[in-house]
């Protein structure tokens, strides 16, 4: 008996179960099929060649020869295999071939991919889906945003519909099409895990972190979302391997399609630029500056002759916001300061000595080469202060070296204080600014050690072989 009632209940479960549809049991996954047959005939496969060239010479000397005794048999065996001066060598070395993948975005035959894909080949060719096989030539390319624009010979070609990466979604899924290791026409999916990441050596690309398997030969593919519209190019991946480990990344559309439109009408890519370098605000310098919770791209340096140092941009700035967009972390700035049109004025909202205020900036173009030849030295020592800190004069000749256009600042010749130390001052730091105060000289400098307030957190300029960087610094206790 007690086995029927439970028999019962049992049916009673599995009747109730088929009662509810599949999609209140549990989420259909979307369906990747007729998103990945529309797009994949505007999708391409593509291989360079890059030639490596030889030495130039015609022939490889050997100066032995001349040497030998006349009628040596050596000599005369030599000179009839390889003549009176040597042998020749080939004028070319063998050839580099590479892979990737890209786009076509109008049907005369314009192609978007990456730069790292095209970049010194001296043959580009264009394999379609439908196995038709073009030679490209580059239109242009631009290697700080990796985007490339080539175009091949070709009509009433499919084309890929353009999206809105801005309005992706974390967790949305995702798919990409390209050629893995040569394997054309390859699909993968995932989802979107970040938006505006930021790489060491691409800061002006807000990158689109997903989770989508992409391997060599998938640079310069699209990104799908899942209407089947672009809304990114696979670009990079992070791994250790060299094989995907879940970490790719994706350019917004948006950013390539405004590169490929310079490409294309001036040859040359042109982006705003402030003139500052900036970095994060830590919860220590937070503190120091008097804000509830870090964010905001601190400024460690106004270059001279700069659009800020025209507005009046100052070293200890916090810009807040960026033409009423607001700025979490430092590395959001870079993207929206470079997409920004020359010669127009920008908003920019600051912190300074806890008061926020809005500056006007006319944006100037970004130079060809902004990097700065940082390098450290050493001066002789003086006296050691409550800090730990061994500071001294500045010499012209490091002065020079670091650029530096005040005459202010000490130079760090050690840093033996737990203070000090736990502030990550390091031997060959120039301390230009204390506690929002700029230092004028040793004497100046120990006068404001003195002054700080004991048990508080205070800002510390620094100038270092990498840079200037802002540092909190916590004074100890009387």
């Amino acid at each position: 008996m007690r086995v029927n009632k439970i028999l019962v209940h049992f049916l009673s479960l599995v009747m109730l179960g088929l009662l509810f549809p599949a999609s209140i049991q549990a989420r259909d996954l979307p369906n990747f099929a007729d998103l990945a047959e529309e797009n994949a005939p505007s999708v391409v496969n593509i291989s360079t060649k890059q030639k490596f060239l030889g030495r130039n010479l015609q022939r490889f000397n050997i100066p032995e020869l001349e040497d030998l005794p006349e009628g040596s048999p050596l000599g005369e065996l030599m000179k009839k295999f390889f003549g009176n001066h040597g042998f020749p060598m080939p004028d070319e070395g063998p050839e580099k071939r590479s892979l990737g993948s890209g786009f076509i975005i109008s049907e005369d035959g314009y192609i978007l991919t990456n730069n790292h894909v095209v970049d010194e080949a001296d043959q580009i060719l264009v394999r379609m889906n439908d196995r038709r096989e073009f030679v490209a030539e580059v239109v242009g390319k631009d290697e700080r945003s990796d985007i490339a624009l080539i175009k091949i010979d070709a009509e009433d070609l499919p084309v890929v519909e353009i999206g809105n990466s801005k309005q992706l979604r974390v967790g949305e899924w995702v798919l990409a099409i390209g050629s893995p290791f040569g394997f054309d026409h390859s699909v993968t999916a995932g989802i979107v895990s970040a938006k505006g990441r930021n790489l060491p050596s691409e800061n002006y690309v807000p990158f689109i972190q997903t989770d989508v398997a992409i391997n060599p030969g998938n640079s310069g593919g699209p990104l799908f979302n899942l209407d089947g519209k672009v809304v990114g190019i696979n670009s990079q991946i992070y791994s250790r391997s060299g094989g995907f480990m879940g970490l790719s990344f994706a350019i917004p559309i948006e950013m390539a399609i405004d590169v490929a439109e310079q490409l294309k009408t001036r040859g040359r890519v042109t982006r705003g630029w402030l003139g500052v370098l900036i970095q994060d605000v830590t919860n220590e310098l937070a503190d120091s500056f008097g804000m509830r919770h870090p964010r905001g791209a601190l400024i460690a340096r106004v270059l001279p002759d700069s659009p800020s140092e025209a507005a009046g941009l100052q070293v200890g700035d916090v810009i807040l916001e960026f033409n009423g967009t607001r700025i979490a972390t430092s590395s959001e700035l870079p993207p929206l300061v470079g997409s920004s049109n020359v010669d127009k004025p920008a908003t920019v909202k600051i912190l300074r000595n806890g008061k926020t205020k809005e500056i006007e900036v006319n944006i100037g173009e970004l130079p060809a080469d902004e990097e700065l030849e940082l390098a450290s030295n050493q001066a002789p020592k003086v006296s050691e202060n409550r800090l730990g800190l061994m500071v001294s004069k500045v010499s012209p000749q490091l002065r020079k070296q670091l650029r530096l256009s005040s005459q202010r600042g000490v130079v760090v010749d050690s840093a033996t204080g737990q203070a000090a130390r736990e502030a990550g001052i390091q031997q060959g730091d120039i301390i230009v600014m204390i506690n929002q105060q700029e230092v004028e000289g040793v004497e100046h400098f120990n006068q404001l050690v003195k002054e700080l307030p004991a048990d508080k957190t205070v800002p510390l300029l620094v100038h270092r072989n990498t840079g200037p960087i802002f540092l909190a610094l916590r004074v100890p206790e009387e």
